[in-house]
């Protein structure tokens, strides 16, 4: 679930399936200000392969971008919305040699520089994407266990959680280097949202 920031698209809202059979829903409803009630659109209502592990609008408050919506699961998915209808615009895979890849649990839209998205994976690496160019930006090597969650705190810094049960800090001036901010005194607990106060 994730709410547009467009002022075009006031209180328009993306939500998406759980199911465990193919294929999944999203569908973007939107406060209609004529009765003040949330509307859904069946233009804007669209098939996913699998569930949905976390849906972004692209983060443009001025409506000077396409407006946008990414999606991860089994790839991260870019789509262009317009008043009649979603398409798919770009369907990223980060193993160029195969057709299958780790699931994605989570990504990031940073909201400074919107050409560039970061995923977290379960096999253990955290991807930033160009989605402008469609291509792989870097690629990290995050943890010694799932990623579950990654956050942007600006241009080039990251946060990351993982089921190793801690939490780093990236700053990509520097991708050799990484800062462990957090351990969990408990082992084999893992760590599952991050969030950075922007």
């Amino acid at each position: 679930m994730n709410w547009s920031v467009r002022h075009d698209k006031k209180y328009r809202l993306a939500i998406a399936s759980l199911l465990k059979q193919i294929p999944n829903r999203v569908e973007i409803v939107q406060l209609d200000d004529s009765n003040s009630e949330i509307q859904s659109d069946l233009n804007l209502s669209f098939e996913h392969p699998y569930p949905p592990t976390k849906t972004i609008f692209i983060p443009d408050k001025e409506c000077t971008k396409p407006d946008l919506l990414a999606t991860s699961s089994d790839f991260l998915r870019i789509w262009r919305i317009s008043d009649d209808r979603v398409e798919l615009k770009s369907l990223l895979n980060k193993n160029k040699n195969s057709n299958f890849c780790g699931p994605l649990t989570s990504f990031d839209w940073n909201e400074v520089k919107p050409k560039r998205i970061r995923t977290s994976s379960i096999d253990t690496t955290c991807t930033i994407w160009d989605i402008e160019r469609e291509v792989v930006d870097t690629q990290l090597i995050a943890h010694d266990k799932e990623v579950y969650d990654i956050a942007w705190g600006g241009v080039g810094v990251l946060a990351s959680v993982s089921a190793d049960g801690s939490v780093h800090i990236f700053d990509l001036r520097d991708k050799e280097y990484l800062t462990i901010i957090y351990e969990s005194s408990e082992p084999d607990t893992p760590l599952v949202r991050s969030w950075w106060r922007r």
